[in-house]
This record gives C-alpha cells, sequence and structure tokens, in this order.
C-alpha cells in the first residue's frame, strides 16, 4: 500500500463534501499539474491518503482511501491527458495535523508538503504517514 496527500481548498471541495459523498466517494478532478497527474497515475486501488485542508486551516483533516485508479478526468478537454483518481472518506482525525505542527518535526523535515506545499497531490512515505497518524490520533 502506498500513502498520499489530497489537499483541497475548503471553500472549493471540503471535508465535509467528501465525507457526505459516502462509499461510492469522489473523483479527485481538475487537477491541471503533471506531477499531480503522474502521482495519481500511480495510486492503487485501496492506497490511502491524508484530505489536507489548504488555504486558511493548512490542516490534515481526514483519511481517504483511493476506491478507482486513474482515469480520464471529465473536467478536462477531450483527448488531454489529465486523469483523476476516486477517493471515498475513511475517517476523520482526532486531532487536526497543521502544516505548523508538521513542520516542526525534524522527521518530517523531507516531507513533500513541507518541500512543495503547492503541490496539490503529493505521496507521502510510509513512516512520515505513520508518524502524522500518530499526531492526528488515529491509527495508521
Amino acid at each position: 500500500m502506498a500513502y498520499w496527500l489530497f489537499k483541497s481548498e475548503p471553500a472549493t471541495w471540503s471535508w465535509d463534501q467528501q465525507v457526505a459523498k459516502g462509499v461510492a466517494g469522489e473523483i479527485w478532478n481538475g487537477v491541471r499539474n503533471h506531477q499531480a497527474k503522474n502521482f495519481m497515475q500511480a495510486m492503487k486501488k485501496g492506497d490511502r491518503g491524508f484530505f489536507y485542508h489548504s488555504q486558511t486551516e493548512r490542516a490534515v483533516v481526514g483519511i481517504v482511501e483511493v476506491t478507482k485508479e486513474a482515469e480520464p478526468d471529465p473536467t478536462a478537454e477531450p483527448d488531454s491527458p489529465w486523469e483523476c483518481v476516486t477517493v471515498k472518506a475513511i475517517q476523520p482525525v482526532a486531532s487536526p495535523v497543521t502544516l505548523k505542527m508538521i513542520k516542526d518535526v525534524p522527521e518530517l523535515a523531507e516531507m513533500v508538503l513541507v518541500k512543495n506545499s503547492r503541490l496539490s497531490v503529493q505521496p507521502v512515505e510510509p513512516d512520515e504517514w505513520k508518524l502524522v497518524c500518530k499526531m492526528a490520533g488515529v491509527k495508521p
């Protein structure tokens, strides 16, 4: 299993909206960055991810699971290279983990979120996953 982080502005797509989609989940559409697209193409069904509210909150607020692997993004122009995965909400975190909290932990200094905070879809290393889960009060 691989681990990921999905960033969304809560005013555009929030954790509550993701949860409301239930077991069907929702496509993670609208990504227009080649590196983020490549990460989605690498995702496998069953992979887990942090749901991260960007902008004002800047915090991990939930855990999602990839339920459908990459397919053409229906919001993109026909014949474009853009793809998306489908994710469903698994559980909220007990305590949101802010970007500041992550930056304050030396073991997380190499996390993509710290190095490239603008990337909307990014990998998370297994050790980073375990540590952020511990900080969030959830089982890894």
